[in-house]
């Protein structure tokens, strides 16, 4: 078979370590639940969350890992079929022995991209829970309940096989099967499984005998005398670091010297409580390493995949590299200096110097002047640039621009556009250690409008208003993951005003029941003006796992000749998220 690129061993485990060749093998990383299927494609008219990312968003997930010295990601679970699934909704699991190869092909560019990138993976392969398929579907396949999937022998046959067709698969990029690829460090039998120690004994003997040269791992520490298991890990969500400090030298006792002990995962904690877990790792060597819940990565589409964290006290949320404003709450920036020097003191190496980022890319910019673009990995901010063919000069005129400012939607616009002109444009990015090259000239682009947008996130943009209104940013799960919306109650208005004629304008709103409720009138005053006509359409999938809001998008056009006002009515309580109103 073909020799995977980047690494020349497979990482071993003897007397409760890790080992790369002769040097014992540590780290500070992070969980990357989004690595090899995506729960959090969150935008606003996109019915479904789940998608399968792109090499693009694989690259930028492996590369923070690398530019943040972590050297180690875990993935989450294999997604499995469910039977109230849309049609052409991708799972990886369809059925007993059946795996869907579009989905595999996405854990092929997984795999190849690690080993490119010097990133070692651990794998689990089946979830506790049903957040997208888990023991409870599989089971299901054969018409069993959930609890079947530890004792029925046509269950336990089925998972086998999955394990069989996994790790005997070959990698259609690099041609390597999964058993050979030194990349993986470890395949974990599931997440969170609440196994019976017989079934983790049989099934990790399984694994063994398929594939005696990778690691096996359990997801929760039950038994470090279980046969077959090379490593156990504790997820740590206690809410108390003294008490997440507690059991991690508990459970680290019991392993030492058996099998090879991790913070699995853990999180939801102040920096410092963070800092006080990752320091325990590292001074204790009987513990291997630690990885963080949770890291999310840029998005295709533009901007980063978010993750708000219910469980974690309506406060905490998925962490970006390099950090952010939209993370100051929860010391996001700062928590991840810190996660990166730590990444290389357990490495016993000195903290090297970022290198400037790469240039990003824009994707789209509308004949309104919204620019989207796909961020450079580490950057920091960046400034847009554009060219008008009038004078054939790049001119700045956005500073500080950040891949977190909004979530799910364009982030750059051009408030010096003119209607008629054409103009290119271009990003730079920079982060601590400087400025990346230009991007690609996106254009030229002939401009038919201004756009005046408004992301809620204060009421700087807004002209007057009246009424019960309120900017909020909490539960931002529940709403699509926007953490900048204005609630009103009914009767409560608010105006903008633009120095031009209006031509249209967008608003994106979410409705507190089944149906938002909104009016529009031309004028700087609720209840005068004319009642402008709007066309609403909802995106509303219902609630699903989380508690969902219904996400409405009203267009309005044909505004009264010299209209340079617009007022939005509430007629019932519901919470703007997005205004977009396009002038000349």
């Amino acid at each position: 078979m073909a020799r995977a690129v980047g690494f020349d061993r497979y990482i071993t485990a003897r007397d409760g370590r890790l080992y790369d060749g002769d040097e014992v093998f540590r780290f500070i990383s992070f969980n990357i639940p989004n690595l090899t299927y995506t729960e959090d494609n969150m935008r606003f008219e996109q019915l479904s969350f789940f998608r399968l990312p792109s090499a693009y968003e694989i690259d930028d997930a492996l590369a923070t890992i690398q530019q943040m010295g972590g050297r180690v990601a875990r993935s989450y679970t294999l997604s499995v079929k469910k039977s109230s699934d849309p049609a052409g909704l991708p799972r990886h699991i369809l059925g007993p022995g059946q795996l869907d190869e579009t989905a595999m092909r996405v854990l092929d560019q997984v795999l190849e991209t690690a080993n490119r990138r010097g990133v070692r993976l651990i794998i689990p392969l089946i979830d506790q829970n049903s957040w997208w398929g888990g023991i409870e579907e599989f089971a299901g396949f054969r018409g069993k309940p959930r609890e079947a999937f530890w004792t029925d022998p046509q269950v336990k046959a089925d998972y086998k096989e999955l394990v069989r067709l996994v790790l005997t698969r070959v990698n259609t990029r690099n041609h390597v099967r999964y058993q050979d690829d030194k990349a993986v460090l470890a395949w974990e039998l599931g997440n969170e499984l609440q196994a019976p120690k017989e079934w983790i004994v049989e099934m990790a003997q399984y694994c063994k005998q398929l594939d005696p040269r990778h690691l096996v791992a359990e997801s929760y520490f039950t038994d470090p005398e279980n046969a077959g298991v090379d490593i156990v890990q504790d997820h740590l969500y206690q809410g108390d670091p003294v008490k997440m400090l507690e059991q991690v030298r508990s459970s680290a006792r019991r392993a030492a010297g058996k099998r090879v002990y991790l913070v699995g995962e853990f999180g939801f904690v102040t920096t410092e409580g963070m800092r006080s877990v990752i320091d325990e790792t590292i001074e204790n060597q009987s513990i291997s390493g630690a990885l963080i819940w949770s890291l999310r990565f840029h998005n295709q589409d533009g901007g980063y995949y978010w993750h708000h964290e219910p469980f974690g006290g309506d406060f905490f949320k998925a962490y970006h590299w390099p950090g952010g404003p939209a993370g100051e709450a929860y010391d996001e920036t700062r928590f991840m200096r810190m996660v990166r020097a730590k990444a290389y003191e357990i490495r016993q190496q000195p903290l090297p110097d970022l290198n400037p980022p790469a240039p990003p890319e824009i994707i789209e910019v509308t004949d309104g002047g919204v620019i989207s673009w796909r961020g450079a990995t580490g950057a920091a901010s960046y400034d847009l640039q554009h060219k008008s063919t009038r004078d054939g000069k790049w001119r700045t005129i956005a500073f500080q621009l950040t891949d977190d400012s909004a979530q799910y939607r364009p982030l750059g616009v051009d408030e010096f556009a003119r209607a008629g002109e054409s103009c290119s444009y271009r990003l730079i990015a920079r982060n601590e250690a400087g400025l990346s090259r230009p991007s690609r000239a996106f254009g030229p682009v002939k401009l038919r409008c201004r756009t005046m947008v408004d992301e809620l996130a204060n009421l700087s943009r807004t002209y007057r208003s009246k009424g019960k209104l309120e900017l909020k940013s909490n539960d931002a799960r529940n709403y699509k993951e926007d953490c900048h919306r204005l609630a009103g109650a009914p009767g409560a208005w608010v105006a903008y005003h633009v120095t031009g004629q209006i031509t249209g304008a967008r608003v994106f709103v979410f409705g507190e029941k089944e149906e938002a409720g909104l009016q529009f009138r031309s004028g700087s005053e609720g209840g005068q003006g004319t009642l402008l006509p709007a066309q609403s359409r909802d995106f509303y999938a219902g609630k699903e796992m989380y508690n969902l809001r219904p996400p409405w998008l009203y267009t309005i056009g044909n505004f009264p000749a010299g209209t340079s006002d617009l007022v939005i009515e509430f007629t019932k309580d519901s919470q703007l998220s997005r205004v977009e109103i396009e002038y000349r």
